[in-house]
């Protein structure tokens, strides 16, 4: 369904590459956690799938392939019809990325408004079911809500809904859970899995917290400073890793008898 092919990105201030050479591909359905350590390229990664990629400011070689169309070098009128149609991207901190002076309906409706020819009252049902989808309570009252009247919990899952209510053949979740308390993280695991078994749609799920990515994700990819160290099954990956740097990682998740350290 995806597939990312001899990836290259280098920013203009940076001598280094922060994407050098990376080879992944994400089936039909698959949950694919892309794990490392922050700079290790992850987000850039998501940037370049997603058409967000600032491409006055870096150089960028290689292919993205979603469902054999070409996304890398598409113009950006292409990659428009692209963005929000066919990949949603849910981001660490949905209060700085949603308008605050836009209610919650009218935001997660914008995708419905460019990409389809519903009509008005169409599309409100369409975000209702959404935010119900998600599990939130009241969607009616919510659709009419700003976002400062919303809690992280409740915003992230707005940010899902947004993404997923054009129904979306990939989704790209970046720390989605990271700004959020573990029992909200929880429910949050429950709901993706949930999207995912429902209605198939992919998933890249970006994380540094690696029990988080052991929870949903059926295989994994490791980065180190933007190249891809290893890739397999989740539990190959956590159980039997072969790469030193995937062994470190591994090595330092926090237990009960070892408190979190540096790497």
């Amino acid at each position: 369904m995806l597939s990312i092919q001899d990836l290259h990105v280098r920013f203009h201030s940076r001598d280094r590459e922060a994407v050098a050479g990376v080879n992944l591909t994400i089936q039909d359905g698959e949950i694919l956690g892309l794990v490392g350590e922050s700079g290790s390229g992850k987000s850039v990664t998501a940037m370049s799938v997603a058409g967000l990629l600032p491409r006055k400011q870096c150089h960028y070689s290689g292919k993205i392939l979603l469902d054999g169309a070409e996304m890398l070098h598409a113009e950006r009128s292409s990659l428009r019809k692209i963005q929000g149609k066919h990949i949603g991207v849910v981001f660490q901190e949905p209060m700085s990325c949603m308008d605050p002076l836009m209610k919650i309906g009218a935001q997660v409706e914008e995708v419905l408004r460019i990409h389809t020819r519903l009509s008005r009252s169409e599309r409100r049902e369409r975000v209702l079911q959404a935010l119900a989808s998600v599990e939130l309570p009241d969607p009616q009252g919510l659709y009419d809500k700003y976002p400062h009247q919303l809690s992280g919990g409740m915003l992230q899952r707005v940010m899902i809904a947004a993404a997923a209510v054009a129904r979306p053949k990939l989704l790209l979740l970046d720390e989605p859970t990271t700004a959020l308390d573990v029992t909200i993280q929880a429910q949050i695991l429950e709901l993706l899995k949930r999207l995912n078994q429902e209605s198939g749609v992919s998933m890249l799920f970006i994380s540094h917290n690696l029990n988080v990515v052991r929870k949903l994700c059926g295989r994994v990819a490791v980065m180190q400073r933007g190249v891809l160290v290893e890739e397999g099954p989740a539990a190959e990956v956590f159980y039997h890793p072969q790469h030193p740097y995937t062994q470190r990682l591994i090595a330092a998740i926090p237990t009960r008898k070892r408190k979190e350290g540096p790497l």
